[in-house]
């Protein structure tokens, strides 16, 4: 576990480097200006149809219910918006993993390989193609296990154990492959995604459980619509910053964990001329 701490570490001081704060920049607008279209023109229709929805199955009276059960009462008169928000939330989460592995990961491949592994051989084991087919694979499975999931919020102590495992599970899935694409082979790949399991999933659900605070931001936005467009803004940024320094959490801890399976130097620190 030494090796998650320590690329906890160097990922925290990498995430301060210029090269990765301006990395931000670009993830963020082009998220910021699709979000801004799609909810332009898509909330408005999607929240009519579920108040069509809840006034034909008479769901305001039973939600009502449900949320004076636990002492929600005052959330009854945004419950169809927070749906709505709710509903748009993997989404988001899909677009901005989809981001991350097409424009951020080589980015940070390239500045952590360089500066900390140039000891390591490239043997391209993965492809930008791989990249976008594993998101989207492990997104579809993700979004059948949340659904099921869904009646855990009931019982919130489980609901949260439960969203923990799952994003972490969805966020090293995907991380992992990106982390290693240029330098580890298919069968480096698969060799240390299966012995560091464990390891892979804890900072996943670290990295996760971060994740769940610009979530809160996006959902908590439908309580004030003046300030809507700015909790959504924010909460898209510190999605690219929490992506991204996941991103170089999992690229120090898995290409010393290559280092380490092919038996050469791990991690180097950077020459002063570099830094």
């Amino acid at each position: 576990m030494r090796n998650v701490f320590n690329s906890y570490g160097r990922a925290l001081l990498s995430q301060l480097h210029g090269k990765m704060l301006l990395l931000s920049a670009l993830p963020f607008l082009l998220s910021l200006l699709l979000w801004g279209l799609l909810l332009y023109w898509g909330l408005q229709p999607l929240i009519d149809s579920l108040q069509v929805l809840f006034a034909e199955h008479d769901l305001f009276r039973t939600s009502s219910a449900v949320l004076g059960t636990f002492g929600l009462g005052m959330l009854k008169t945004v419950i169809v918006p927070l749906i709505a928000m709710f509903m748009l939330l993997p989404l988001m989460i899909l677009m901005a993993l989809i981001f991350m592995g097409v424009l951020a990961m080589p980015a940070i491949g390239r500045h952590v390989g360089g500066r900390h592994f140039p000891q390591l051989e490239k043997k391209h084991g993965g492809s930008l193609l791989g990249s976008v087919g594993t998101s989207l694979a492990t997104f579809l499975l993700f979004i059948v296990v949340w659904a099921a999931l869904l009646p855990l919020y009931a019982f919130p102590p489980a609901a949260l154990v439960g969203q923990a495992l799952l994003w972490g599970w969805l966020t090293y899935r995907v991380m992992a492959y990106d982390a290693m694409a240029d330098y580890a082979s298919a069968e480096e790949r698969h060799a240390i995604m299966r012995s560091r399991r464990t390891q892979l999933l804890l900072i996943g659900v670290v990295s996760g459980a971060a994740g769940a605070v610009p979530g809160m931001l996006w959902m908590g936005g439908v309580m004030s619509v003046v300030f809507f467009p700015f909790l959504a803004a924010f909460a898209i940024w510190l999605y690219v910053v929490i992506f991204i320094f996941t991103g170089l959490w999992f690229q120090y801890y898995c290409l010393e964990a290559l280092s380490a399976l092919r038996g050469v130097q791990g991690m180097r620190d950077v020459a002063a001329a570099d830094a």
